[in-house]
């Protein structure tokens, strides 16, 4: 295949031209007939030759060019809430992502996953060929049902809607629930991601401070009074890009204007694993009344195996089942579904969770020590997950020290990204799990 590959590449063989018989390719290259039907079955596969019965194989008419560009960093993106996404999903194997937001592929349970990819091959059929339920797998939302059981949630299955994943979670709640020009209020700082979701469905967007306890009350309460917003999107439990950990005093309050105001919350909980032990969740004192849960499984065990959640009232779950089947004919893979069951129930699971807080408590504190030294501080320390907020030294920008550093192979993730009032100028999440000593020196650079 690599054979034929290179000469078409150098136009040895052009379109339309008879490549070799199956038995004198085999005996000028010293290979079995079957070898060269297998490659030639694959290439044609691929849309290089095709097949003409009774004549041969030929070189397909579109050829591809004859050199192919790889996509390299861009170096003069503008910084907004796209620019750490597209530098961290397309950035190369020789690319560090202190800036991205999921752990290392050696940090995750690849042997319970590989476990259930073994298991799932003597799945039946219609695992492997059928589209999804409309409400996704039963058994994983029964298992879900569970464990937030534990966490103080009352929802039966049906109040459970599985999706593609926790973004595809946001964007259906975005369709459901909003109209163009509406109005939604994220913190500053918040996940870029919410801010690039908000625009593409025409959202007005305000913001509200965040401090180390949770948004601050007052300026909550100015905009629901100023602004009228339709939702509140934010994350309870570690929050993103802050770490920080919202109190129980403020959960109260932000539910009481919540109820004075008619806004409904989406509270996005794909962090709160790592948690030592659970903090307030508004959707646990809320009742699922005026409060949506959201996740994913994308950070603690696969963000290759896409599937999400949302857990809300029924009459709101029965719409969002008629929006999803609309957009996307079903709920996520059972292949997808399938693979997150089996290695949520895994016997080892829960202790890749408790080895995965360890592991990441022993980071931060390593990571915090080593930036302090480069004059680096943390805006808290918080109580698990993989983030840090930082402080750069003499108020430098950000933006201007990331842009250095993705000239010497670092993706890094400057503040403003998560500002929607581009207050966070001399401010750069850090992925402690991404962090290694070149990052280190890298940054140092970048400061002076």
């Amino acid at each position: 295949m690599t054979a034929i590959r290179r000469r078409v590449a150098n136009r040895a063989l052009t379109a339309g031209e008879k490549l070799p018989s199956i038995r004198k390719l085999a005996r000028d290259m010293h290979v079995s007939p079957s070898t060269v039907v297998d490659a030639y079955d694959r290439l044609a596969a691929e849309g290089l030759i095709r097949s003409r019965p009774g004549s041969g194989f030929y070189v397909a008419g579109h050829l591809p060019p004859a050199t192919l560009t790889e996509v390299e960093p861009q170096f003069d993106r503008a910084i907004d809430p796209f620019w750490v996404s597209r530098q961290s999903l397309d950035a190369g194997p020789e690319m560090l992502r202190p800036g991205c937001g999921w752990l290392p592929p050696d940090w995750m349970p690849n042997a319970a996953i590989r476990r259930a990819i073994r298991a799932l091959a003597r799945a039946d059929d219609s695992v492997l060929a059928d589209y999804g339920a409309t409400r996704g797998s039963l058994a994983l939302r029964r298992l879900l049902v569970r464990q937030f059981a534990a966490e103080g949630i009352e929802a039966g299955a049906d109040q459970i809607l599985l999706t593609t994943s926790g973004t595809r979670a946001i964007d259906l709640l975005c369709r459901f629930l909003l109209n163009p020009g509406d109005t939604v209020l994220v913190d500053d700082p918040c996940y870029f991601n919410f801010q690039a979701l908000l625009r593409v469905h025409r959202a007005r967007i305000v913001s509200v401070p965040y401090t180390q306890t949770g948004p601050d009350i007052a300026l909550f309460n100015e905009q629901l009074a100023t602004h009228r917003p339709r939702l509140y999107i934010t994350n309870a439990a570690l929050h993103n890009p802050t770490g920080a950990t919202l109190a129980p005093r403020t959960a109260h309050r932000i539910l009481t204007a919540a109820a004075a105001h008619d806004l409904i919350i989406v509270e996005d909980e794909i962090f709160a694993d790592f948690e030592p032990e659970p903090s307030p969740r508004l959707a646990s004192l809320d009742g699922l009344s005026r409060v949506i849960r959201i996740g994913s499984f994308s950070k603690t065990l696969s963000a290759s195996i896409r599937c999400g959640y949302i857990v809300a009232r029924p009459d709101w779950i029965e719409g969002l089942v008629d929006l999803q089947v609309a957009t996307n004919f079903g709920g996520p893979s059972p292949v997808a579904a399938e693979l997150v069951f089996g290695t949520l129930s895994d016997g080892s699971y829960r202790k890749h969770l408790t080895g995965l807080r360890s592991r990441l408590a022993k980071r931060r504190r390593e990571i915090v020590g080593q930036l302090e030294e480069i004059n680096v501080h943390p805006w808290t320390l918080p109580r698990g997950g993989f983030y840090l907020w930082c402080h750069l030294p003499d108020g430098r920008d950000a933006a201007e020290v990331a842009k250095a550093a993705l000239r010497e192979g670092v993706v890094l993730a400057p503040g403003n990204v998560f500002s929607v009032t581009q207050s966070a100028t001399d401010l750069m999440r850090f992925n402690v799990a991404q962090m290694n000593p070149r990052v280190l020196s890298v940054l140092e650079q970048s400061l002076r």
